[in-house]
C-alpha cells in the first residue's frame, strides 16, 4: 500500500540513532510511558520535499499490516518511529515490532505525512493485553498538516476503529483489500537534514538583540539634555512611563509567544495568529516598513557622529550633508554584506558591538568618580549633593515641555520585539522570548536610571568652559550650586549662553568619560547594532507576511535561500529602502512615524492578549502566566496615548494607514483559518446573544420569514436559492435543506463532505444562509427532521419553502404522495408554506459537474489524502436526491476535478461523460440554465403581482415587499388583486388600498377581480379531466372490495365523490390561471396565495392536479400561505 512510514527521529537528532540508524529507545524496564524532547525540524517549503512513488497518485487504503513473530527482532525496543537512511529501506520491524513500519512515503500536493500500523504491536499487547489499532498519545498527531517541525504521523480515524469490515479483515495483508505497493518499491523516509541550520538560545537570539536595540544613540547624546530639562526626578518618571509601556507590552508578548509554538515573522506572526489576518496583514507590512526605514535612521546617526568628528579634525570630504550620505550609504553597504553572510555572522558582529557598548557605559561609570581639575570649568565636579539638589527639579528651556521631553526620549525604550522577530531562528522561542525580553528591559532600565541619576549628580546645567571663572571672594547674591564649589558661571544667563553644562553639550558623556574615545565607540556600536538588528527584522517579518500570501502581489518575496531559508530579496529590498531614506537625510520628519509604526504594533500585541482572553477560546493557555488581560488593555490604551504625545499627526496617519491595510485585507478575505481569537469572539457573540434572543418573546413587528428551502445540493436548483435569498438577505434566516437517502454508512460519509463543502460554496457565492444535511430513509422523513431541529432558539424557520415537482406526471406518484404530505407536515408545525414554480424547471444539477470547493481548497501542501470514489456505477437509487423538479431523476455524484495544481476546481463544469463540453445544449436545456440565472441580474421597471386572495396573516404581502428592499427589485412596482363582487368592486378597492397604506407598504396599482367565480372555459376544463384522467379511482365502476383495496394500496388516487365534492373548486383553479394568463402574464413574478387542501379529504393527485393547473404557462410564480398569525401591523 502506498505511503506508510515513520519518520525518522525528528529535526535530525542525528546523535540519538545507534550505528543502524535505528532511534534508540526505552529498555524493557523503563516506565511504560516516557516523554521525549521532541526537537523541531527545520521548516522547508512544499515544494522542496522530495516526492515518491507516483506523481498525484492517492493512497488506496490506511494500513499495512505484516503478521510478525514476537521472537524475532533486535536488541532494544525502539520507540515508535524510526528508519533506515541506507539504500531507502526502512527497518520494519524493531525488537519483536515495538513499530511496525510499511515502505513508501505517503504524499499529498507534495506533503508527506506517515501512517503506522499498531495492529501488530506487541508493544500494545505487553501493555493493554490485547493487540488493538488504537495508537497512544504522542506528539506526532498533533503536528499541523501543513507544518514541517517534524513528521505528522496519522492516528486511525474513528471509522477505521468503529465501522464494519467489508469483508474478512486483512485477509491479503491490506485492510479492507485495498491494493497495496510491493516492498520492492520502497522509498526513504523524508527525514529533515538540520546539519548548518543556525537556532540561538535565549541570550545570544533574544537578550542580546533586545539589549543592543534598546540603548541607542540616546543613552549617549541625548540622555544629559534630557535630565538637563526635565531634572532628576522627572528624567527618572519619563524612563518609568516608559518603561511601564515596553513591560507591559512584553508581557503580553510572552504570553502570546508562549501559546503554541512560534515560527518566523516576529510581531507579524504573533498579531496574525491571535487576531487574524486583517489585523495581522496591516501590522506586519507598516513594522517592515517600520524597521526598514529605522535602518535608515540609525546609519545616518551613525554618519552624522563620524562626519562630527571629522569636523573637528577639518576634514570634511565636500560637505556635511553630503559626507552623511556618503558615510551613511557605505555603511549600509557593509552591513547588509555581515546580513547576507548569514544570521551566524550577524549574531558574532552582535556581540562584539555589545563589548564595545557595555566598555563605553563602564567608561563613564568609571569617570563620573575621577573629577580632573581641567574639566570643572566645563560643569563636571564629581558627585556632590549641592548638584544633586539643583538638578532634582526640571528646568524647562527653549518652549520644552515634558511631554516633548517624553516624545524625544521614548524611541530609545523601543527595540524590546529584536529578540522576538527572529523567532524563526530561535531554538525555543517559547522559553528564549519571554526570558530574553523582560531581563532585557529590567537590565537596560536600571541603566537608564543609573546614568540619569549619575549624570545629573555630577555636572551642572551650565557651564562656561572658561578656566579664569574660578570665584576668588565670597558672592552674596549667587546660590547656584557651581558658586558653592568656587566657580561663577552667571554669565551663561546671558542671551549668548554657553557651550558646556547638560543643558548646552550634547557631548556631556564624552566629557565625563574617563576615555573619550571609547564614547564614541560606544555611540557607533550603538547605531551599528540597532542598524544591524532592523536590517535583519524587516526581511524576515516581510517574508513571513509573504508566504502566508496576504499581500498576492509580494508573493516573490517568501522564497528563501540556503540552509536558513534567507529571504535573500527581502535583504535587499530592505537596504534599497534603506538606502533611499539616507540619500533624502531629513529624518526629523520619518523619526516620529516610526516611532508610532512600532507603537501601533505593541498597541495590536497588547490587544490582542486582551482580545484572546476575552474570547475565552479553550485553546487561549499561554504557558506563561504572568499577565493580565486589563493589564494589557491599560497597554494597548497607553500606546495609543504616546502615539499622540509624540506627534498628533504621525499618529493619525498611522491610523489612518492601519485602517486603510485592514480593510484591503478583510475586502481581499485572504483564504487562511488560523484559530484567531476574533473568531473565537464572533462565536462566544453569536452564542450569548442566541441564548439572549431565546428569552425574549416574539413579537409581530420583528417578524422575519425564516426560510427552510429544500434544495437538495444548493448548486442544483440557483434560481430557488437566489429567489429567496432576495427576501432573506439581512432580513431572515435561510436554511438549505438536503435530505441523504439510501444505505446509511455511504449517506454518512456524504454527510460530513457535504457540509464543508456546501457551506464554502454558499460563502463563495455570498449566499447568507446555512447548509443542513440529514439522512433519511424517505423525502417525507427528512422534511420532518429538518422542520422539527432545523435553527437554534428563536433562529428558527417558520416557512418551508419548495420548488414545484414538474414532472410529478411522469414519476412515481408516491413521490408524489411524499411530496403533499410535506405540506401537510408543514402546516401541522405551524410553518408557512411557499411553493416556487418556473415554467423552464428549476433542477440544473444534471447539467453540471458537481465539482465543487474542496475543504483541502486551500493550498497543495495542506491537502491530506483525497480518496476518489465514483459511486455512480452503482445501479441503486442516488443518496441525494432533492425536494421539488425532477427529483427522480438521478443526480450526478460529485466528483472532484483536479487542476494541475493540485486544487479543486471550483468552476461549473458540464457533465463530461453525456456531452463533450464544446457541444451546443439543446433548446429546453439552453432554456433551463438562462432562467437559472435570472434572479441575479438587476431587474427592470416591471411589475410583481400580489395576488392576495385569502388572508393568511399577510404573508403574502410581505414577502413581496421584502423583494422590492433589495437593489436589484428596487424599480419592480407591487400590483395589488383581490377577490371581490362586481357590485363592490370600488369599495373593495378603497378598503384595501387603506389597509396597505396602514400597513406602509407602496403599491402602485389594486385590482379588484369580480369575475373570480365564472365558470372556466370548456376546454381547459376538458384539458384538466384528460390530465387528471390516469390518478382517478373511479370506484363507481368497479366492486367494493377492489376499490377499497385499491384505494388502500394507492392513497393518492382521486376518487369520483372527491371529484364531484371539490368541483368549485377545481374550477377555481383553473379560472384563476385564465385571469392570471390575461392579467400578470407580462409581470416580473407573480405572488399568490396557495390553496390549502384538507388532510385526509383531498387525495395528493387532486392536490398536485390543482397546483398545476392553477400555474402552469406563466411567469416566475411563488404560491404562498402563511400559517394564519399576523405578520404585518400597523400598530407602532
Amino acid at each position: 500500500m502506498e505511503g506508510k512510514e515513520l519518520a525518522a527521529g525528528s529535526g535530525g537528532d542525528e546523535g540519538s540513532k545507534d550505528a543502524l540508524g535505528k532511534p534508540l529507545g526505552p529498555t524493557p524496564s523503563q516506565s511504560r510511558f516516557q516523554v521525549d524532547l521532541v526537537a523541531e525540524g527545520p521548516r522547508k517549503s512544499c515544494g522542496d520535499l522530495g516526492v515518491a512513488g507516483k506523481g498525484g497518485e492517492e493512497a488506496k487504503g490506511r494500513f499495512r499490516v505484516n503478521f510478525v513473530d514476537p521472537s524475532a527482532g533486535g536488541e532494544s525496543p525502539g520507540e515508535p518511529g524510526g528508519g533506515s537512511s541506507e539504500g531507502g529501506n526502512v527497518s520494519g520491524v524493531q525488537n519483536g515490532g515495538d513499530t511496525v513500519m510499511s515502505e513508501g512515503s505517503l504524499h499529498s500536493g507534495g506533503h508527506h505525512h506517515y501512517y503506522y500500523d499498531t495492529h501488530t504491536n506487541t508493544y500494545y499487547l505487553r501493555t493493554f493485553g490485547h493487540n488493538t489499532m488504537d495508537a497512544v498519545p504522542r506528539i506526532d498527531h498533533y503536528r499541523q498538516t501543513a507544518a514541517d517541525l517534524g513528521e505528522k504521523l496519522l492516528r486511525p480515524s474513528l471509522a477505521e476503529l468503529h465501522d464494519e469490515l467489508d469483508k474478512e479483515p486483512f485477509e491479503d495483508g491490506y485492510a479492507n483489500g485495498e491494493e497495496g505497493t510491493p516492498a520492492g518499491d520502497a522509498a526513504a523516509a523524508y527525514t529533515p537534514d538540520s546539519k548548518g541550520v543556525v537556532k540561538f538560545g535565549w541570550i545570544k537570539g533574544v537578550l542580546v538583540r533586545c539589549m543592543l536595540n534598546i540603548w541607542g544613540v540616546m543613552l549617549f547624546i541625548r540622555l544629559s539634555w534630557i535630565v538637563g530639562q526635565a531634572g532628576i526626578g522627572l528624567s527618572v518618571l519619563v524612563i518609568g512611563m516608559a518603561t511601564v509601556v515596553t513591560t507591559i507590552t512584553g508581557l503580553s508578548t510572552s504570553a502570546i509567544a508562549t501559546n503554541g509554538f512560534v515560527r518566523g515573522g516576529g510581531a507579524y506572526y504573533l498579531i496574525s495568529r491571535s487576531l487574524g489576518p486583517e489585523f495581522g496583514g496591516a501590522i506586519g507590512l507598516i513594522f517592515a516598513f517600520a524597521n526598514a526605514v529605522a535602518v535608515a535612521m540609525y546609519v545616518v546617526g551613525f554618519a552624522e557622529t563620524v562626519v562630527e568628528l571629522l569636523k573637528e579634525n577639518g576634514t570634511l570630504m565636500i560637505d556635511e550633508m553630503n559626507d552623511i550620505r556618503i558615510i551613511g550609504a557605505i555603511t549600509v553597504v557593509i552591513l547588509l554584506g555581515i546580513s547576507i553572510a548569514g544570521m551566524e555572522w550577524e549574531a558574532k558582529a552582535q556581540i562584539v558591538l555589545l563589548v564595545i557598548l557595555i566598555l563605553a557605559i563602564g567608561d563613564f561609570v568609571i569617570g563620573t568618580f575621577i573629577p580632573l581639575d581641567s574639566k570643572k570649568p566645563k560643569g563636571f565636579f564629581g558627585y556632590k549633593a549641592e548638584i544633586f539638589m539643583e538638578n532634582f527639579g526640571p528646568d524647562f528651556r527653549q518652549e520644552e515641555t515634558f511631554f516633548s521631553v517624553f516624545a524625544i526620549f521614548f524611541p530609545a525604550a523601543t527595540g524590546i520585539l529584536a529578540g522576538a522577530n527572529i523567532s524563526g531562528d530561535l531554538a525555543d522561542p517559547q522559553s528564549a522570548i519571554p526570558k530574553g525580553t523582560l531581563l532585557a528591559i529590567l537590565i537596560t532600565t536600571l541603566v537608564y536610571v543609573g546614568i540619569a541619576v549619575s549624570v545629573g549628580s555630577c555636572v551642572v546645567r551650565d557651564a562656561t568652559g572658561n578656566v579664569n571663572d574660578t570665584i576668588v571672594t565670597e558672592l552674596t547674591n549667587c546660590t547656584a550650586a557651581a558658586c558653592k564649589l568656587n566657580y561663577d558661571f552667571s554669565s551663561c544667563q546671558s542671551p549668548a549662553g554657553c557651550h558646556y553644562g547638560l543643558m548646552n553639550n550634547f557631548q556631556v558623556m564624552s566629557m565625563v568619560s574617563g576615555f573619550a574615545p571609547l564614547i564614541s565607540a560606544g555611540i557607533f556600536s550603538a547605531t551599528l547594532s540597532s542598524a544591524l538588528a532592523s536590517l535583519v527584522s524587516a526581511p524576515k517579518i516581510f517574508q513571513a507576511l509573504c508566504k502566508d500570501n496576504i499581500y498576492p502581489g509580494f508573493q516573490m518575496f517568501a522564497k528563501g535561500y540556503g540552509k536558513n531559508n534567507e529571504p535573500l530579496r527581502g535583504y535587499i529590498l530592505t537596504f534599497l529602502i534603506a538606502l533611499g531614506f539616507i540619500l533624502i537625510a531629513e529624518l526629523n520628519v520619518i523619526a516620529p512615524i516610526i516611532s508610532n509604526f512600532f507603537l501601533a504594533s505593541y498597541a495590536l500585541i497588547n490587544f490582542s492578549v486582551f482580545h484572546a482572553s476575552l474570547a475565552k477560546s479553550p485553546g487561549w493557555r499561554p504557558a506563561f502566566k504572568y499577565y493580565n488581560m486589563w493589564i494589557s488593555l491599560v497597554g494597548a490604551i497607553l500606546c495609543c496615548i504616546v502615539m499622540f504625545v509624540i506627534n498628533w499627526w504621525a499618529a493619525l496617519l498611522t491610523y489612518v494607514i492601519v485602517l486603510g491595510l485592514y480593510i484591503y485585507v478583510t475586502y481581499k478575505k485572504p483564504d487562511v483559518n488560523w484559530g484567531s481569537s476574533t473568531q473565537a469572539l464572533t462565536y462566544l457573540n453569536a452564542l450569548q446573544h442566541s441564548i439572549r434572543l431565546s428569552g425574549v418573546e416574539d413579537h409581530v413587528k420583528n417578524f422575519r420569514p425564516q426560510c427552510l428551502i429544500m434544495t437538495g445540493a444548493p448548486n442544483a436548483r440557483p434560481a430557488l436559492l437566489h429567489l429567496v435569498h432576495a427576501f432573506t438577505k439581512n432580513v431572515g434566516l435561510m436554511i438549505c435543506g438536503h435530505v441523504h437517502m439510501g444505505p446509511r454508512r455511504q449517506a454518512m460519509k456524504e454527510l460530513s463532505t457535504d457540509l464543508a463543502k456546501y457551506q464554502r460554496w454558499l460563502i463563495k457565492n455570498k449566499m447568507k444562509a446555512f447548509y443542513a444535511p440529514v439522512h433519511a430513509e424517505d423525502l417525507r422523513d427528512g422534511g420532518q427532521y429538518l422542520m422539527q431541529a432545523a435553527g437554534l432558539g428563536r433562529m428558527r424557520p417558520n416557512t418551508l419553502v419548495v420548488g414545484f415537482k414538474k414532472n410529478w406526471r411522469q414519476g412515481d406518484m408516491r413521490d408524489v404522495e411524499t411530496y403533499i404530505n410535506l405540506f401537510h407536515d408543514a402546516f401541522d408545525v405551524q410553518y408557512g408554506v411557499v411553493v416556487i414554480r418556473l415554467q423552464e424547471g428549476l433542477d440544473i444539477s444534471h447539467l453540471q459537474g458537481q465539482d465543487l470547493l474542496s475543504s483541502q481548497e486551500k493550498s497543495p501542501c495542506t491537502k491530506d489524502v483525497i480518496v476518489k470514489v465514483d459511486y455512480s456505477k452503482k445501479s441503486e437509487t442516488d443518496t441525494s436526491i432533492a425536494f421539488a423538479p425532477s427529483s427522480s431523476e438521478r443526480t450526478p455524484t460529485p466528483r472532484k476535478e483536479e487542476d494541475e495544481d493540485g486544487k479543486t476546481s471550483t468552476q461549473p463544469l458540464l457533465n463530461k461523460d453525456s456531452k463533450s463540453l464544446s457541444s451546443p445544449l439543446n433548446l429546453a436545456d439552453q432554456r433551463l440554465l438562462d432562467a437559472s440565472s435570472q434572479f441575479q441580474k438587476k431587474q427592470g421597471k416591471s411589475n410583481i403581482d400580489v395576488w392576495w386572495l385569502f388572508d393568511d396573516g399577510g404573508l403574502t404581502l410581505l414577502i413581496p415587499y421584502l423583494i422590492t428592499t433589495k437593489k436589484k427589485w428596487k424599480d419592480c412596482k407591487i400590483r395589488v388583486f383581490i377577490g371581490g363582487k362586481i357590485n363592490r368592486i370600488d369599495h373593495d378597492r378603497r378598503a384595501m388600498a387603506t389597509l396597505l397604506s396602514k400597513f406602509r407598504i407602496d403599491f402602485s396599482d389594486i385590482m379588484v377581480l369580480g369575475d373570480i367565480n365564472t365558470k372556466p372555459k370548456k376546454e381547459n376544463i376538458a384539458a384538466f379531466e384528460e390530465m387528471i384522467e390516469p390518478f382517478r379511482l373511479h370506484e363507481d365502476d368497479k366492486e367494493q372490495e377492489v376499490a377499497d383495496k385499491m384505494k388502500e394500496d394507492e392513497p393518492w388516487r382521486i376518487t369520483d365523490n372527491e371529484l364531484e365534492l371539490y368541483k368549485t373548486k377545481t374550477y377555481r383553479q383553473i379560472r384563476l390561471n385564465e385571469l392570471l394568463k390575461e392579467h400578470s402574464s407580462t409581470a416580473n413574478i407573480i405572488v399568490m396565495s396557495l390553496p390549502v387542501a384538507r388532510k385526509g379529504a383531498v387525495s395528493s393527485a387532486l392536490y398536485m392536479a390543482w397546483l398545476e393547473v392553477l400555474s402552469k404557462d406563466l411567469p416566475p410564480i411563488l404560491l404562498v400561505r402563511g400559517n394564519h398569525q399576523s405578520v404585518l401591523t400597523f400598530y407602532s
